[in-house]
């Protein structure tokens, strides 16, 4: 299995929004910390970027391409492989999330 995105990884928008990371995941951990799932949405927050004059910040994250070899309850969880596409509040795509760290041990709980 590739690298895990968990509660604890760092993920930022490409102008250096941050991620919080929640997840519906309720059962399955590495280290303490509730793995992600494709499912989920992360809100961004501090995204600094402006279209033209026009301030334009990444609002929130939406995922695809989860893990075909491990889900929760149905739902693949994200890998370091993820592709989460970061969104304006208006829905425009502003480029692709930044995967800064991940975890490598699993645990279920």
């Amino acid at each position: 299995m590739g690298e895990i995105l968990t509660t604890t990884s760092k993920i930022m928008c490409p102008h250096g929004g941050q991620a919080i990371l929640l997840t519906a995941n309720r059962k399955v951990t590495t280290n303490g910390s509730f793995w992600l799932l494709e499912t989920d949405t992360h809100i961004v927050v501090g995204c600094p970027f402006f279209n033209g004059s026009v301030y334009s910040p990444c609002i929130r994250i939406e995922w695809s391409l989860g893990s075909n070899r491990a889900n929760v309850n149905g739902a693949p969880v994200l890998e370091r492989e993820s592709i989460g596409m970061c969104y304006s509040p208006d829905n425009t795509p502003q480029g692709s999330a930044i995967v800064v760290n991940s975890q490598m041990r699993t645990k279920t709980v």
